[in-house]
């Protein structure tokens, strides 16, 4: 795409990647591969139905989810924050939904989604989920540092540094923030997304239910859709 937001070592920079001087060019060369073989998928793969509606959890006090499993009764609806189900919205939903599954192909992993900046109903900066796989999770997080203390989320949405956690345990014996919506998550690598101009657009939320899943290989695919995500945003 002739829109890409940043290139590999402007990513891995800005991102706060940590990657020796000498990984870097191997890690580079792998993320282009993933990048073609993305191209190519979305070039060659059947649109999917896109999901304008999708089930969420309850929200408790403060805004954390309820009791796992415990679902809200209405649907988040994105047709009200994109502005209404237009032909620009719905590509904009089909080409993402198609990275979705272009990256459970390749990972494997228990849970991805995609989210956007944007500006809530109510005038709030959130991250708001356009495209994901796996369990029902939360539609939007807010951007604010508050909500930054308990969110990796909204901590890589405000600041555009990666969080890569490969013992979630581990991570919240030593203090570290965390939302936890689904107790099986012992993993999750949480990467911004940045537009031309280098400002966030939003981020990529990763998770499986295995500890130590995130090596060089699977961050070098994270970082391909990242710098792919952002042609497609609507």
């Amino acid at each position: 795409m002739s829109r890409d937001a940043v290139s590999v070592a402007e990513y891995i920079e800005r991102a706060g990647l940590a990657l020796s001087a000498g990984d870097v060019a191997s890690f580079a060369e792998k993320v282009q591969q993933l990048q073609a073989e993305l191209q190519a998928y979305l070039a060659a793969t059947a649109a999917p139905q896109v999901q304008w509606q999708y089930k969420v959890p309850e929200l408790g006090e403060g805004g954390a989810c309820s009791l796992f499993g415990h679902l809200a009764d209405e649907p988040y609806d994105l047709s009200a924050i994109l502005g209404g189900q237009n032909a620009a919205n719905q590509h904009a939903l089909t080409q993402l939904s198609l990275i979705a599954a272009f990256y459970r192909e390749q990972s494997a992993l228990d849970w991805f989604g995609i989210y956007q900046a944007r500006t809530n109903l109510t005038s709030e900066p959130v991250l708001v989920k356009l495209a994901y796989y796996g369990a029902p999770s939360r539609a939007e997080f807010p951007l604010n540092s508050e909500f930054a203390k308990i969110s990796n989320n909204s901590t890589v949405g405000l600041s555009g540094k990666a969080k890569v956690i490969n013992d979630v345990a581990a991570y919240l014996g030593t203090g570290g923030e965390y939302y936890t919506c689904d107790p099986k998550v012992q993993a999750e690598a949480c990467l911004p997304l940045f537009d031309q101009s280098g400002k966030i657009a939003g981020i990529v939320d990763a998770e499986d239910f295995n500890k130590n899943v995130f090596t060089a290989d699977a961050l070098a695919l994270l970082v391909a859709v990242c710098l792919t995500i952002p042609a497609y945003l609507p």
